[in-house]
C-alpha cells in the first residue's frame, strides 16, 4: 500500500482518470461450499489476510451480519505488530482482518465465499495488485477446528471445480491476531480520495456490491 496517507483530491482525481478504475474488478462466481460451520446464538469471529487490509476491511464492513472489521496482523508476535516493523518482512506476520459476525445472519462458509471471490486474489503468492512480500499472501487463521475443516474442505472444492485458472495459494495458518495502528481503522471510509483507495479498492467494494447484492448491506 502507499505509505502517503493523506493526499489532495487533484492528485487522486487524477489517478481515477487515469486508470479507469470501476471496470478493473469482477466477483469471480464461486460455488456454495458444501460443508459450513453450524450456526449459534453467539457473536463468532474469522480472521483473514488478503493483500492490504485497507480493501478487505471495507469489503467485509459491507457484509450483512457482520458486527465489527479490525484491521491487523496476524501470524507473528506481539512484539513486532507494528505497521514499521512488518513493512520489513522479517517479522512473519501477514496483514489480516478480524471480522466478528452474527452466524443467524452470514455464516463461515458465506465469508469464506467472499474472501475467494472478490476480497483478494487466492492465487497470487506472496503479493496481492502493487504490494508484494510475505505479509501481503493470502492465509486463513481458523479460530476453532470446525473453522479449520470448512476452509480446507471449501479450498478443495474450489480447485476440483477448477474455479480459477491458477492453483489457490492460500494458506491454513494458526497464530494471534493483532490490531493494526488506529490510523489504519475504517481507511478506506475515512480517506475515499486516497489514490490507493481510488485505485485498489473502491472497484472491489463496487464489484462486492454488484456481484453479491443480497449479501451487501
Amino acid at each position: 500500500m502507499l505509505k502517503v496517507l493523506l493526499p489532495g483530491a487533484a492528485l487522486a482525481g487524477a489517478l481515477f482518470a487515469s486508470t479507469g478504475f470501476a471496470a478493473a474488478e469482477r466477483a469471480v462466481p464461486l460455488p456454495v461450499a458444501k460443508i459450513d460451520v453450524p450456526a449459534t446464538t453467539a457473536t463468532q469471529t474469522a480472521v483473514f489476510a488478503g493483500g492490504c487490509f485497507w480493501g478487505m476491511e471495507a469489503v467485509f464492513e459491507r457484509v450483512k451480519g457482520v458486527k465489527t472489521v479490525t484491521a491487523g496482523y496476524a501470524g507473528g508476535s506481539r512484539a513486532t505488530a507494528t505497521y514499521d516493523q512488518v513493512s520489513t518482512e522479517r517479522t512473519g506476520h501477514a496483514e489480516a482482518i478480524r471480522v466478528t459476525y452474527d452466524p443467524r445472519v452470514v455464516s463461515y462458509a458465506t465469508l469464506l465465499r467472499v474472501y475467494f471471490s472478490i476480497a483478494h486474489d487466492p492465487t497470487e503468492l506472496n503479493r496481492q495488485g502493487p504490494d508484494t512480500g510475505p505479509s501481503y499472501r493470502s492465509a486463513i487463521f481458523p479460530q476453532d477446528a470446525r473453522q479449520a475443516a470448512v476452509a480446507r474442505a471449501y479450498i478443495a472444492q474450489l480447485g476440483a471445480a477448477k474455479s480459477f485458472p491458477k492453483p489457490i495459494v492460500t494458506r491454513i495458518e494458526q497464530g494471534g491476531f493483532f490490531p493494526a495502528e488506529d490510523y489504519h481503522q475504517r481507511f478506506y471510509d475515512r480517506n475515499p480520495m486516497h489514490p490507493y483507495i481510488v485505485r485498489w479498492d473502491k472497484p472491489k467494494v463496487a464489484a462486492f456490491k454488484a456481484g453479491f447484492p443480497a449479501l451487501a448491506r
